[in-house]
């Protein structure tokens, strides 16, 4: 007697097409929003200009934050350290779009503020010296 598997007819089983798992991986994971390049968690909700509230705690926040800005890469800095006040900056060193960001915990709430990048300061154009009409110049 012969089992099923043992056969070469066809099986029963079909492969699903890799879409699928695209399909279904993608609707799992939401995409976070990235405010002047810097990248905001999900969730985080405008409060002013630069300005975000996190939806999670302080150190949720900061775990976040690790994984998306790796501290090796991304330098970090206690600002202040307070009862009921907690700061730390998170050094961007391209500087490009931002300089850095500013997460603190204060009244129970968390707070993103995304330093803005400074325009560089532009050298003035050089101008042609000026002649004077009444002098050809060579």
């Amino acid at each position: 007697m012969t089992r099923a598997l043992d056969r070469l007819t066809r099986c029963f089983y079909k492969a699903r097409p890799l879409w699928v798992a695209a399909v279904a991986l993608s609707v799992t994971v939401a995409e976070a929003e990235v405010v002047n390049g810097a990248q905001l968690p999900d969730g985080a909700r405008k409060v002013g200009e630069n300005r975000y509230r996190a939806p999670g705690d302080f150190e949720e926040t900061l775990k976040y934050y690790r994984t998306v800005y790796p501290a090796g890469t991304f330098s970090r800095k206690s600002i202040v350290n307070q009862p009921g006040v907690k700061a730390v900056h998170i050094v961007n060193p391209s500087g490009k779009n931002f300089e850095g960001l500013n997460i603190y915990e204060a009244n129970e709430e968390v707070r993103i503020y995304i330093v803005p990048a400074q325009p560089s300061a532009k050298q003035p154009a050089k101008k042609a010296p000026e002649t004077k009409p009444g002098k050809k110049t060579r």
